[in-house]
């Protein structure tokens, strides 16, 4: 084990702290398992018959456990209630008056009409950390299902990924529901510090549209500014030229040289130092204007050799410069690797496989993660006498 990945010693963040996590499939499981990597006690609450939905995707290991489930649901309890019952929703109840934190991501109305929304739940438990993770949130006029691929379009940010106007294309990770769980992690532990100073608890209202919208760096700003639309620039910055990928003998990489000292080491790499000083690409404004002739100019010269050949003079002269790699490449990678960033799973059968770690750290240590995802209903009973029985 790496220095960096050495935490037995070292408590963690979150410890002590109980979530009930009512959440499903993934932006709800990716906050509490964010949480869970940092020391909490995350509960799962799940349907008795067939779990979170997620149980279901796959890829699945021989013994049939769903790999998609494991990697995201990493150091949870599961308890299996049904809350439409009176007896669970009661043993529900029960419950949150002994937890810190609750997380759930259906659509508004539905804890209410159980009994369970948050100022029902004030009631029982006033110190009550309560983060409501939606598709468009609890306000408004909008209240209906959201799954990432409609989140992508209804924010705009499919509007600006693709090749060209007129041909968007989903973003390759279901990166909505991923920046909502982060977000909603955030605000978790932003309302643990709020109560730590006021003894209140707190309602966070997180949506993934808004949070889908926050990502959109400066597209917003650009239409504000320009009132243009801005549309798919493939590879490309919109404000920043050279900063995309360019076709070399033997395969593409990615050059960001993102200012007029990178561009000219640039020049001289390619053998080409005169285009330092072309009026038309003097500048990054100039090159950004110009940058058909720029973009043409340099993958014809890039195309007379293959990758290796670039990618050691570009590092060399110290031009951010990158393959582009796919997964298998990625997981090979020594350095991640050497910072502990792809973390082996274990199912209850003993099989392995890789899932993605966590990237925080630390003071030089990253959370001692879990290999392993809770069997449905797996600590029925212990986390009912842990937490329910009398003192």
């Amino acid at each position: 084990m790496s220095e960096a990945t050495n935490t037995t010693t070292h408590p963690q963040p979150l410890s002590g702290v109980r979530v009930l996590d009512i959440t499903r499939v993934l932006a709800g499981p990716y906050c509490t398992m964010i949480l869970a990597d940092l020391g909490a006690e995350v509960v799962k609450i799940e349907r008795p018959d067939s779990g979170d939905d997620s149980r279901q995707f796959g890829p699945f290991l021989p013994s049939g456990l769903s790999a998609y489930f494991a990697s995201i649901n990493r150091g949870k309890k599961s308890i299996t209630l049904d809350l439409k019952q009176e007896a669970d929703c009661a043993t529900f109840l029960r419950l949150a008056q002994q937890a810190d934190v609750l997380v759930e991501n259906f659509r508004p109305g539905t804890m209410s009409d159980w009994g369970l929304s948050a100022a029902d739940l004030k009631k029982v438990n006033p110190r009550l950390v309560y983060a409501s993770l939606s598709g468009y949130g609890h306000t408004g006029n909008i209240n209906r299902p959201a799954y990432d691929v409609i989140i992508q379009a209804m924010s705009g940010l499919m509007s600006i990924t693709g090749e060209s106007e007129g041909h968007s294309v989903r973003v390759g990770t279901s990166i909505s529901d991923i920046l909502t769980g982060m977000f909603g992690a955030i605000a978790v532990i932003s309302a643990l510090r709020h109560r730590d100073q006021t003894g209140e608890g707190c309602v966070a209202d997180v949506a993934m549209l808004d949070c889908a919208v926050a990502a959109l760096e400066n597209a917003i700003a650009r239409h504000a500014v320009t009132g243009d639309v801005p549309v798919p620039l493939g590879t490309r910055h919109p404000s920043i030229t050279p900063f995309q990928a360019f076709p070399t003998a033997d395969g593409s990489i990615v050059i960001a040289a993102g200012n007029d000292a990178l561009w000219r080491k640039l020049c001289e790499v390619i053998g080409q130092p005169e285009l330092a000083d072309d009026p038309r690409l003097a500048d990054n404004a100039s090159r950004t204007d110009n940058s058909d002739f720029l973009n043409e100019t340099l993958a014809a010269r890039l195309q007379e050799h293959p990758q290796a050949h670039w990618l050691e003079l570009l590092t060399a002269a110290g031009v951010p410069a990158a393959p582009i790699r796919n997964v298998a490449e990625v997981v090979a990678d020594p350095q991640l690797q050497s910072r502990d960033m792809l973390r082996e799973m274990e199912s209850p059968a003993g099989e392995r496989f890789l899932a993605a770690g966590s990237p925080l750290r630390m003071n030089g240590h990253a959370p001692p993660l879990s290999p392993h995802a809770p069997q449905l209903g797996e600590h029925n009973n212990s986390v009912l006498d842990e937490w329910l029985t009398e003192k």
